[in-house]
């Protein structure tokens, strides 16, 4: 038989009743809060286990370095055996996750990338905050490179994207709309600040395939991946990017399950302040849609952070399974926290919940769990369940010799940079500077051919005409042989012909440009 829960902790009178989550709305997603110090990092941890084991794979942030732990048994301790006592586990049985680690650097897990390609136009200028106009250029290079059949990988490549468009304005402003400099620039800005903040890494091959964060182990374990984001942290416009990139990703490629019995894989996101903090209006509609429909697809997502009033409330509004740690209420702006969010659950007769808040220690917290057609459970007291795995941070010995065991290894660790945009517009633009070097050398020689002509007539033979005129003859002198005049008029037409082979040389990257270069310019040279 399917387990149907799994257990968080204990409640009622004594903590003898078991307060469980239903693993079918495990996909209701949740919310995990409380101050610094309160256990909700060790609670993460424990639902992770608990979904693991349930063969449910689990997703989750390591923002401070100290969840790596779960690829180690936990060390036998009196007081957990205690605490399991109490709340009716029996004895515990301790034991290490199956763990992946990954790290968008490289450096304590295997790299997660993705393309420009995948990210898409629209995700991208929300994630940069650009304007109707500057969200109108990025489409436009997005078009063009997938018309052009020019491979938009990684940031070199849509830097280049831009460049393009901006030295062939006039022509992709004609057939796909106004284009702008300062837009353009507006983009490169943005990319930089990205970029700055280790976004280089983030964007390239092999891209991540998201049903690699879906294996079950063949002792029917889900996986535990772990994200190592200590760094990731301090650049919270990446991390953001990130997350709204991976929930955007499973949306679209997970197919619709509907209700099931328990989700197909479990989200964590620790210090979820750092994605809704200064966030624009646009990018956290764009969260609460993904949370509202990635529901159907059988994925669950947990926030975890300080304070409810840190996530917004239309999300929060998604949020059925809640797990609130201790709040402090020392100022007035902390109580009124304090009462919004004892505001949010059902309420217990037994105690007052904003006390009960405010009151309970470490390692206990105020849960509400959706109980039968989904309606929220009532508020409950509940002692948290001591861990299998070790707490704290693993070793790195056994965090490299985990990754060297790691099959993902052989898929992710080496980075591929193949043939793509940046690359493709660098070599139309050096054929365009070799075929412009054509025509100047071509000029070149007209110029010569032109010179010795003068120097011919120049020096003319006795009794040419020149030497006539020279000894006295009269006979007039032919206009066509004005030979100053006609220097002159040459070697100023030579010289605009350079300058105009030299300015057309620098837009010759387009198709468009290289069509007028060879039109004109024959004209030109055919007409001499």
């Amino acid at each position: 038989m399917a387990q149907e829960s799994i257990v968080i902790g204990g409640g009622g009178e004594a903590y003898a009743t078991p307060e469980a989550l239903l693993l079918k709305y495990g996909n209701r997603h949740g919310l995990i809060a409380g101050a610094t110090g309160t256990g909700k990092t060790i609670t993460m941890q424990i639902m992770a286990e608990e979904f693991s084991r349930a063969g449910v794979p689990v997703f989750l942030t390591d923002i401070k370095g100290d969840v790596g732990g779960m690829a180690v048994a936990g060390t036998p301790r009196d007081a957990f055996q205690r605490r399991a006592d109490t709340i009716g586990l029996g004895t515990l049985n301790y034991g290490a996750m199956p763990v992946t680690f990954w790290d968008l650097f490289g450096q304590n897990g295997h790299p997660v990338r993705t393309t420009m390609a995948d990210m898409g136009p629209l995700l991208l200028s929300r994630i940069l905050e650009l304007t109707e106009a500057q969200e109108g250029v990025i489409n436009v290079a997005f078009r063009m490179a997938d018309e052009e059949g020019w491979p938009l990988l990684d940031l070199p490549d849509l830097r280049a994207m831009l460049q393009f468009l901006g030295d062939n304005r006039q022509d992709v402003s004609a057939k796909y709309g106004n284009v702008t400099t300062a837009s353009i620039g507006a983009i490169q800005r943005r990319l930089l600040v990205l970029e700055n903040q280790g976004a280089a890494s983030f964007f390239g091959e092999p891209a991540l395939d998201i049903h690699d964060l879906m294996q079950v182990t063949a002792q029917g374990q889900g996986q535990v991946n772990i994200l190592h984001a200590e760094r990731l942290m301090t650049t919270p416009r990446l991390y953001a990017t990130f997350m709204l990139w991976l929930l955007s990703e499973l949306f679209e490629e997970l197919p619709e399950v509907g209700d099931s019995d328990q989700p197909k894989l479990v989200f964590f996101f620790d210090e979820a302040h750092l994605l809704f903090s200064g966030a624009p209006r646009a990018l956290i509609e764009k969260v609460e849609q993904v949370a509202r429909l990635i529901r159907s697809k059988g994925v669950g997502v947990y926030f975890i952070t300080q304070n409810p009033d840190d996530v917004p409330e239309t999300i929060l509004s998604q949020l059925g399974n809640r797990v609130q740690h201790a709040l402090r209420a020392f100022t007035a702006r902390d109580q009124q926290a304090l009462r919004r969010a004892a505001q949010t659950y059902r309420t217990n007769p037994r105690f007052d919940t904003e006390v009960a808040i405010r009151e309970v220690g470490v390692g206990e917290a105020v849960t509400s769990f959706l109980e039968a057609k989904g309606i929220p459970g009532m508020v409950e007291r509940t002692l948290i369940r001591p861990p299998a795995s070790a707490m704290g941070p693993c070793d790195d010995a056994v965090r490299r010799q985990i990754i060297a065991a790691s099959p993902m290894g052989r898929k992710y660790d080496t980075m591929i940079d193949r043939d793509s945009a940046q690359e493709m517009l660098a070599r139309r633009a050096e054929a365009a500077a070799r075929q412009a070097e054509g025509f100047e050398a071509r000029g070149k020689d007209d110029e010569e051919t032109e010179e010795r002509y003068s120097r011919a007539r120049r020096y003319q033979p006795p009794g040419s005409i020149r030497n006539r005129r020279d000894e006295g003859d009269d006979t007039p002198r032919s206009p066509s042989r004005s030979t100053g005049r006609s220097t002159s008029r040459s070697s100023r037409s030579d010289s605009v012909v350079e300058a105009f082979t030299k300015s057309m040389a620098r837009s010759i990257g387009t198709r468009a440009g290289t069509a007028i270069v060879r039109g004109v310019l024959g004209g030109l040279f055919r007409g001499r």
